[in-house]
């Protein structure tokens, strides 16, 4: 069995530099990590791998050169493989932009039977790359997957989490899944596979080696959706003390949200 999965670099805390111009996170390889979510999907991956008579896991990303570290990651994990999509035509990328320029890798890179992806990222939190990839590709997909039933030869049954009630479901192969938090603990790197793949030559791919390359379907020029605006919060540590009847301290309390225009 042939499985993709889809991983990112993400920021490490929320102590972040935004471009002032686009208003997009500028991502400089430093104070960053692999988006933790992506570390269930990797999971989900070996765990799969680990009972099929032949498997392979084909780690992949889109971002700077310095993104290569989580492949690395991935790899010392469990993939067997790593491809990095990087181009400075794909920066300021919105949801659909990134998922168009992943599902494009993957069909550079050829067969598939499943792909694997985490809910969804950190620095984002739509969780709608990994659907949005299984669109532009034409194939099924069940997102919030938190159990893996069975696999069989042409079709996979997963458990999908929804708020009120949970879900069994079985999707006819190729087909792209996103797995939530809970799925497992997420193995840690192993040291004997960093010391055997550390040297491992890592693939890069650009735009002029996608099927389609044109500019104007990536980055910001392809992206339908722009951040307008996007900054740190204020941090306040100031404090109001209010005293009275509960009658009072509630009229209080409701005039303080409306003045803030909270309500």
């Amino acid at each position: 069995m042939k499985i993709i999965t889809c991983i990112k670099q993400v920021p490490a805390s929320s102590e972040v530099a935004v471009d002032p111009k686009t208003g997009v996170l500028i991502r400089d390889g430093n104070n960053v990590k692999m988006n933790p979510y992506d570390l269930y999907a990797i999971e989900a991956a070996c765990q799969i791998k680990a009972n099929a008579i032949e498997g392979n896991i084909h780690a992949i990303t889109m971002g700077p050169p310095a993104a290569m570290s989580v492949l690395k990651e991935a790899l010392y994990m469990g993939a067997d493989e790593a491809t990095l999509v990087s181009d400075r035509r794909f920066a300021g990328a919105d949801v659909l932009a990134t998922a168009y320029t992943l599902s494009q890798l993957i069909r550079h890179l050829g067969g598939y039977d499943l792909i694997v992806c985490g809910k969804q990222t950190t620095d984002g939190d739509t969780a709608q790359v990994g659907p949005e990839i299984a669109e532009c590709l034409g194939i099924p997909h069940v997102s919030y997957v938190k159990e893996i039933i069975a696999v069989g030869e042409k079709t996979i049954q997963v458990v999908s989490s929804h708020d009120a009630y949970d879900e069994v479901v079985e999707v006819v192969l190729p087909c792209l899944i996103t797995i939530e938090k809970g799925f497992a603990v997420p193995r840690l790197p192993s040291f004997r596979r960093r010391r055997e793949l550390d040297d491992v030559p890592i693939n890069t791919i650009t735009l002029g080696h996608l099927e389609d390359p044109d500019p104007a379907h990536y980055g910001l020029e392809g992206s339908p959706t722009q951040v307008e605006k996007i900054f740190p919060p204020e941090k306040r540590t100031g404090s109001i003390k209010l005293e009275g009847s509960r009658d009072k301290l509630a009229q209080d309390m409701l005039n303080i949200l409306k003045e803030g225009k909270h309500v």
